[in-house]
């Protein structure tokens, strides 16, 4: 896999506005960077140079031995166009997923006993509608994979493992299922039917679909928790949260809605990821988009008990 410097530009920058916003007058630690990204101290100083050389980062706040990035303005500029361009967020996490699952694949087929899940960063088979994905996406992908038993791998203190194999049953999804998860999951199941409709207003998450029909065999309506995390992506960003915490607020937005459309929800995960938005919204105050947001994830944990 080829890693690309034009790839690891656009990282960089998104990686700096995440860490420090709009402020123009601090940086972010290169060496942390490099860290997440698995790149060397030599490449990552490399990649500075050739930042600094294409207009959009500085280093003007770094001390002797600690390196710092910081955006310019027309870093900054780069940025917020990328993030509008950007692709949805749940297209982007099981596009992610698939990239994954089939690196550790052909990483088995070629004889590797491991699986190095950051070396798919800044590679053109992660990128999807021309940007790239995060190491963040990455190994939020690869935690996915290792939960639905489709790779294997020590996790630590991260949410998906660096190194991974492939499992029987994720060999059985790249063979007759495409590579994809989702099909996967739902091979030869059959339950009830559940058709959700979809204000307007609450179908962030689920894009140009206002209704979805789906089969489930886990006996849940997840009704209530699809309209929870449509309502929760459209109000993320208003809440004035830390830039951190709206991002983990999405995050667990993005989860409950793959949880809760899948072929199979799990009670259980639903139950947890609800959970966690209910406290993002506490710590939002009392704002009226929080309150009715905490009254429907209350709504929906109720349907669990029922």
């Amino acid at each position: 896999m080829a890693r690309e410097f034009s790839v690891f530009y656009e990282l960089l920058m998104d990686w700096v506005y995440e860490k420090v916003g709009d402020h123009r007058y601090k940086g972010a630690s290169l060496g942390e960077f490099a860290a997440e990204h698995a790149l060397s101290d030599e490449v990552a100083m490399d990649l500075l140079r050739y930042g600094m050389s294409e207009g959009g980062v500085g280093d003007r706040w770094g001390t002797p031995g600690r390196p710092t990035v910081s955006l310019t303005s027309k870093g900054l500029e780069l940025v917020l166009q990328r993030r509008k361009c950007l692709a949805p967020s749940v297209e982007r996490s099981k596009a992610a997923r698939r990239a994954v699952l089939r690196q550790v694949w052909l990483d088995g087929e070629a004889g590797l006993h491991w699986s190095y899940t950051k070396a798919l960063v800044g590679t053109p088979e992660a990128l999807v509608a021309g940007y790239a994905l995060s190491a963040r996406e990455i190994n939020r992908a690869a935690g996915y994979l290792k939960g639905k038993g489709l790779i294997d791998g020590y996790t630590g203190s991260l949410e998906g493992p660096e190194s991974a194999r492939i499992t029987t049953e994720g060999q059985d999804c790249m063979e007759n299922y495409n590579g994809d998860p989702d099909l996967y999951e739902g091979r030869g199941r059959t339950g009830a039917t559940y058709n959700t409709y979809l204000p307007n207003a609450q179908g962030v998450i689920v894009g140009e679909q206002q209704n979805f029909t789906q089969n489930n065999t886990a006996g849940v309506d997840p009704s209530a928790f699809v309209q929870l995390a449509g309502y929760v992506g459209q109000i993320s960003s208003t809440l004035g949260l830390a830039e951190a915490d709206c991002e983990e607020l999405q995050r667990a937005a993005d989860e409950l809605h793959d949880e809760s459309t899948s072929s199979a929800p799990e009670p259980g995960r639903m139950r947890q990821i609800t959970d966690q938005i209910k406290d993002r919204l506490l710590e939002a105050g009392t704002t009226m988009a929080a309150t009715v947001g905490i009254q429907m994830a209350e709504q929906a944990l109720a349907t669990l008990t029922q």
